[in-house]
């Protein structure tokens, strides 16, 4: 019987609203099997992706490699596989900073890059598509990677050497304003007893901002070196050793641009970015340190938002009967009270600290009038035998140490400064 009949009769017939479904369905059904289809081979893709296969470098340029971007290479047992990373990753691996297991801080990169920049892979980063690539250089060597250590010959172990040995850095690009030296480690060999010189050892460094000398040991210390703008001549850091001592020193130099926040201010060889903190001269300790001579540098601490002053106390000393952590001039065999001022019979004209206009903390109201030099061995803002916290309110919050290039007879065992700091807030009276 004809479809028409059949839809007049009303017998074995289907409405044409459910005809025109049923297409519907059909062109559904067409379309499901090509998404399935699709979602298989993509599924084929990942799992070719991401297959380890061992590395072989005469392999290049392979439809794999030329898809999925390059194997990368590893001569390390732990490494003979290789991965690949598609090129929809939704996160590329970029230069981020890492740490490895030994304490170092390296660069995450792909694990070919860090040996083609002749770095040392130590252990996966980035979700495993990179590794911790730790970059150093020892005498002689080239600095061209952020994040660069210079170590001791025989690094990790001792340097019983003598001579002279150096790096060079060059700027990675001519907006690099700045350096950091972090002393992770520095152990060489301590000034003089008399007149605390460094006339064994010596750290020198030529090219940027003027640096003092520094000997001795100063591991946790930093310093900020201004290196001038555009490609200016390389910076140049030496380590002059002479005699037998068993050296050690790992110096971490990160290059910082022009218009990074994490720049220093101009003239801070060192310089502090927390609310509160502690500062301290070289190479001081207090059982057998010793201040060193010809010292000229400023120490900076960032105005936080909100705060208008700052308070300084000294650190504690659990060593000594009668505290060192401020003992600059003076015999300090023997209590030495606090002077202060650049004139007079107890004047500060040799070796003495600067801060802008302190006062004792603890007087209410304050006395009128301020010091801004200290020395001998005493921390305060007046002359006495009696320690106490001093503040401050002249912005920006800086330090300025001093010292000659004589001690003895009058100066004998003086070991430099240690002092906390914590901002004031702008509420609290300033």
């Amino acid at each position: 019987m004809p479809t028409e009949i059949k839809c007049r009769l009303r017998v074995g017939c289907l409405p044409l609203q459910r005809q025109r479904a049923t297409r519907a369905d059909q062109w559904i059904i067409i379309m499901n099997s090509l998404h399935l289809q699709l979602t298989v081979a993509t599924c084929c893709l990942l799992v070719l992706a991401f297959a380890k296969v061992p590395t072989q470098p005469q392999q290049t340029n392979t439809w794999r490699d030329l898809f999925f971007g390059s194997k990368w290479l590893s001569p390390g047992p732990r490494f003979r596989e290789s991965k690949f990373l598609p090129i929809f990753a939704l996160v590329p691996i970029g230069p981020g900073s890492c740490s490895a297991p030994s304490g170092e801080q390296g660069n995450c990169i792909p694990s070919k890059d860090c040996i083609l920049r002749n770095g040392i892979p130590a252990g996966p980063c980035g979700g495993g598509y990179g590794v911790c690539c730790i970059f150093l250089q020892t005498c002689g060597g080239v600095i061209r990677e952020n994040s660069t250590y210079f170590v001791n010959p025989n690094h990790p172990d001792v340097y019983d050497g003598t001579g002279s040995c150096q790096v060079t850095v060059q700027k990675l690009h001519p907006d690099i304003c700045q350096l950091r030296l972090d002393l992770d480690m520095f152990s060489i060999a301590p000034p003089e007893a008399a007149n605390h010189l460094c006339n064994q050892d010596q750290l020198l460094i030529s090219g940027g901002s003027p640096t003092p000398t520094i000997c001795g040991s100063s591991t946790g210390d930093h310093m900020y070196i201004d290196a001038g703008l555009g490609q200016s001549n390389p910076i140049v850091l030496s380590v002059i050793t002479s005699g037998s001592f068993p050296r050690l020193w790992r110096i971490r130099v990160t290059q910082i641009h022009c218009g990074s926040i994490s720049r220093a201010d101009q003239g801070c060889l060192q310089y502090y970015t927390a609310i509160s903190g502690r500062v301290r001269s070289f190479n001081y300790n207090t059982v057998g340190g010793r201040q060193l001579s010809n010292q000229d540098y400023s120490i900076c601490i960032r105005n936080e938002r909100n705060f208008c002053g700052i308070q300084y106390n000294t650190c504690p000393d659990l060593e000594n009967n009668r505290s060192r952590a401020f003992t600059l001039s003076g015999n300090s065999n023997n209590p030495v009270p606090t002077m202060v001022g650049g004139g007079g019979a107890n004047g500060c004209v040799s070796d003495w600290l600067l801060i802008g206009c302190i006062r004792s903390a603890d007087r209410i109201p304050p006395l009128p009038g301020c010091e801004d030099r200290v020395c001998g061995g005493t921390f305060s803002a007046e002359a006495g035998m009696l320690a106490k916290t001093v503040q401050s309110s002249v912005r920006p919050f800086r330090l300025y140490f001093h010292t000659d290039g004589v001690e003895a007879p009058n100066d004998i065992d003086n070991r430099g400064f240690c002092m906390d700091y914590v901002q004031q807030p702008c509420t609290n009276g300033f």
